[in-house]
This record gives structure tokens, C-alpha cells and sequence, in this order.
């Protein structure tokens, strides 16, 4: 018998393993009694420069790096997210 090679949508199963996927780049630590969540952008999808907050310099794009925002709600969760940065994966690592 001829095997199919079309996929099989089954979109309830589908989104849900979608949403572990998302979750799965997004890490928590903790750095200096903070709670961060830690996202890294990889080089194909960082399209923008930013300036890196722990050695000033830019994030030029095509360069994969992490953005980082507090985890810990603090401000709320609009706020955290708002004020997330960008650092080089280095800088991030010393901090």
C-alpha cells in the first residue's frame, strides 16, 4: 500500500504543540535576585539593529542575540514586556 505523504491536520493538536514550541525558546533565570525571561532571536529572524545594553554597542541584524524583560511583574506585564532589551548573548552571559 502506497503511503500519503500529506500532513494530517489535526489543528487542536496542532496549536497546542505550536504554543510548546514558542515556550520551549523562552527561559526564566535569575540574575542578581531578579527573575528574567530570556528569548533568543536567531540570525535569520533578527532584522533590526539595537543597541546593547551591557557594552553599548549595536546589535547589528543578522547577528543572533537574546532579549531579555523582567519575569517577576513588578511594573505588570505590559510594562515588563515593554521594556525588554536586546544583548549580545556574551554580554548577557556576564551581566
Amino acid at each position: 500500500m502506497a503511503r500519503s505523504n500529506r500532513r494530517r491536520r489535526d489543528s487542536a493538536a496542532g496549536d497546542a504543540s505550536f504554543e510548546r514550541l514558542l515556550a520551549g525558546w523562552k527561559r526564566t533565570e535569575v540574575r542578581r535576585g531578579v527573575e528574567w525571561t530570556v528569548q533568543p532571536v536567531s540570525a535569520a529572524r533578527a532584522v533590526k539593529p539595537y543597541t546593547c545594553p551591557g557594552c553599548g554597542r549595536t546589535i547589528e541584524p543578522s547577528i543572533a542575540h537574546v532579549v531579555a524583560w523582567r519575569a517577576d511583574g513588578v511594573l505588570g506585564d505590559r510594562a515588563d514586556l515593554e521594556a525588554r532589551r536586546h544583548w549580545h548573548t556574551s554580554c548577557w552571559r556576564i551581566s
